[in-house]
């Protein structure tokens, strides 16, 4: 489930974009997760931080309106670990984001997506929580939600 191999066309997904697929709150977000969710499958180049997986049970069991069972949301993850790759959270990554929580005053999560894509080649992520077209240290920052944004540019 878990691999430090580089990949020139991966795209890692945040916790955002998994969210939004069970999140009615925003109907035109939910209902486009759920298109782009499987296409991100089909490309065989999205990946998932463990982090993501441990942010998305924490959202989906404590801050839906219909929240999901501890047991929902750990199959939920299983799902999510058979279709993605899943990137581990290493003492580089952590340490890569600590340094770049510090010299950009983020938070030290988006630090931690920004260092696990970076550590493992991964030149895209798909994230509402950054500017899109934002190009941070190699590191790509598309919105998926943003006006305009098409898949195909990403090569999905």
């Amino acid at each position: 489930m878990s691999s430090t191999r580089t990949d020139s066309s991966a795209i890692l997904i945040d916790t955002d974009l998994l969210i939004y697929g069970f999140d009615p709150r925003d109907s035109a977000k939910q209902a486009h997760a759920r298109v782009l969710m499987p296409r991100l499958i089909a490309s065989g180049h999205a990946v998932l931080s463990v982090q993501c997986l441990s942010e998305f049970f924490t959202v989906a069991t404590t801050r839906l309106p219909r929240a999901l069972s501890l047991d929902e949301a750990g199959l939920q993850i299983i799902e999510f670990a058979r279709a993605f790759r899943v990137l581990d959270l290493s003492l580089p990554v952590v340490l890569a984001a600590c340094e770049e929580a510090s010299r950009r005053s983020i938070s030290i999560w988006d630090a931690l997506i920004w260092a696990a894509a970076r550590l493992n080649g991964v030149p895209v992520v798909l994230t509402e929580d950054a500017e899109d077209g934002l190009f941070r240290d190699g590191v790509l920052y598309r919105n998926p939600f943003a006006p305009g944004f098409d898949p195909r540019q990403i090569g999905i």
